[in-house]
């Protein structure tokens, strides 16, 4: 009876030790078989937009690197809530990839989503950022920021300023000059960014935030004026124009970026290996002309470094649009 007890344990412990074995050993398993069929990548965004197109150079180089294909959907809509909660409603196995930057602006923004922005998705990568920089028509007579701010100042609501729509990049970059430099401008919202700055150069609102890359042409070909860069350091292209900080505007930047996000529960080690495969597609030089060509400047993160990033991102836009008396929709 002893012998056969002793042969229970023993085989018990066994069972045991094995089960542990497999636990250990089952985390880095799928890492190395994923991915294992096409990947999609969901952007709520029309195509041809920023994160879209950041997207999709970045995407292209991870696809060759794991072995399968990256199929870009764009999924427009409701101010990229529609693609975004596509992605947060998919299965967590690390095959539905969000590309988006503005799940914060979103949050702010809405009073009521289909999903939750903190618990929902799991930041995975910056792609980069785009500067943004404000500019003016010449006529106007502004040669610097704080000619316009005084302008602003001398006549409250009398300037107007240009954006891509309620809750773009353009927007909410306006809203945080405003509110810092203390000054009222009126919003005038355009179907899109092209024809924003076409109402820009041609002097019928006074001005606006864009990115770099449509801008510089106009800016070299004097259409436009530079006034400002709304971010932390200088933009490469345009070394000459001083950040809005620099101009003497505290907490006047406005990030500009796109990133990579997955579903909450997609097993930790899918998510470092996405995290990985794309900061090794970020290093390659042929990727880093091509997004330098888009004015997207790199943001190098560690997971950890990003989601305190992602969270900070969001809280700071909350406190914009009740700063700004933003009406949420």
């Amino acid at each position: 009876m002893k012998d056969l007890n002793s042969i229970v344990r023993y085989r018990l412990w066994s069972a045991v030790l094995a089960s542990c074995t497999l636990i250990a050993f089952a985390a880095p398993a799928v890492a190395q078989t994923w991915p294992t069929r096409p990947i999609t990548a969901v952007v709520p965004l029309a195509a041809g937009s920023a994160s879209d197109v950041m997207g999709r150079v970045v995407l292209d180089q991870v696809s060759r690197q794991v072995g399968q294909p990256i199929v870009v959907e764009n999924r427009p809509g409701a101010g990229g809530t529609i693609g975004a909660n596509v992605v947060a409603k998919a299965p967590p196995d690390g095959n539905t990839i969000l590309v988006y930057g503005a799940l914060a602006i979103s949050h702010a923004l809405y009073s009521k989503l289909p999903y939750s922005t903190l618990d929902d998705f799991a930041p995975v990568v910056p792609i980069g950022q785009q500067p943004l920089v404000l500019v003016t028509a010449p006529a106007k007579g502004f040669k610097t920021l704080a000619d316009l701010i005084a302008a602003a100042k001398a006549r409250p609501g009398a300037l107007n300023y240009a954006s891509a729509g309620i809750g773009s990049a353009s927007h909410f970059a306006a809203e945080r000059l405003r509110v810092s430099a203390g000054i009222e401008a009126q919003h005038v919202t355009f179907r899109g960014a092209n024809e924003a700055l076409t109402e820009v150069v041609g002097g019928r609102v006074d001005f606006i935030y864009i990115p770099i890359a449509p801008a510089l042409p106009l800016i070299n070909d004097g259409k436009l004026v530079a006034l400002a860069i709304s971010a932390e350091k200088r933009a490469a292209e345009l070394p000459d124009v001083p950040t809005s900080g620099e101009a003497g505007l505290a907490n006047s930047a406005y990030p500009f970026w796109s990133g990579l996000f997955v579903p909450a529960k997609t097993p930790r080690d899918i998510i470092v290996r996405l995290h990985d495969e794309t900061e090794k597609a970020l290093q390659l030089a042929a990727v880093q002309e091509r997004l330098a060509k888009l004015g997207v400047e790199p943001m190098p993160m560690s997971l950890d470094q990003f989601e305190k990033f992602f969270r900070d991102d969001v809280a700071a836009n909350v406190q914009l649009v009740k700063a700004a008396h933003i009406p949420t929709q």
